[in-house]
């Protein structure tokens, strides 16, 4: 979903206060689309030191790209294989009040698997999220990944990403992957992110002793408790 007007102009006008990164699960492309669209890179590129797409496994520094990884190389295509085939046959059997396309996207860093499909329109999305909450879709689906492909035969982490999805990727290619572009430059780093429980993909860089976390509930939430930190701060 694009961000709102008031959202830029705030991000705007806070680079000109700080240094700004943004770091997303999503490729580059759904994050440029967050900002108005692909012709709106270079806007995005401007508003912000540091892109990072994909936990940060590609991005920018300023307009300077960035080194990339590939999950693909990481596991070999066998495991890819192997995983997504298990994917695809679980959401096979898991029914909900609606389906519809797109239920696995490879990316660069990571597998991404969501149940309703990210196709869905925004008013599908959020019927998908008020039936979470009362039925866990996503966690069940973690337990079994988790349950199906163990940590030490297979080195995958398992995340609830955003509103409709769940991450999977390589031990480490969480969030805190972007920390070793940042922590050369900067003494202390600031993350605000929503999904900072235990399972979400914001929890790793948010517990991580080389940041100072704090949990936003929404952007309005997120401009409010990043203005009281930069008066703190006495910036």
């Amino acid at each position: 979903m694009p961000i709102d007007t008031a959202m830029l102009y705030f991000l705007q006008s806070l680079k000109r206060r700080v240094p700004v990164a943004v770091v997303g699960g999503s490729d580059l492309d759904k994050i440029f689309e967050q900002f108005g669209g692909s012709q709106q890179r270079d806007q995005c590129l401007a508003m912000f030191d540091f892109v990072f797409a994909e936990n940060g496994l590609t991005g920018f520094k300023g307009r300077t790209p960035l080194p990339s990884e590939s999950i693909s190389k990481e596991l070999g295509e066998a495991k890819c294989q192997e995983l997504t085939n298990f994917c695809l046959k679980y959401m096979s059997e898991t029914e909900l009040p609606l389906k519809r396309g797109n239920f696995v996207e490879h990316r660069n860093g990571m597998i991404n698997v969501s149940p309703v499909g990210r196709s869905c329109s925004q008013a599908e999305r959020d019927q998908f999220v008020l039936y979470e909450r009362t039925t866990p879709v996503r966690s069940n689906f973690v337990d079994a990944l988790q349950k199906r492909f163990p940590t030490d035969q297979y080195r995958l982490s398992f995340s609830i990403g955003g509103q409709i999805s769940i991450d999977i990727f390589p031990v480490g290619w969480d969030k805190t992957f972007c920390l070793r572009y940042l922590k050369p430059c900067f003494d202390k780093i600031h993350f605000f992110g929503d999904k900072t429980l235990k399972g979400g993909n914001d929890y790793e860089i948010f517990e991580h002793p080389d940041t100072v976390g704090h949990t936003v509930a929404s952007p309005e939430h997120c401009r409010t408790v990043v203005e009281k930190t930069l008066a703190e701060l006495g910036l």
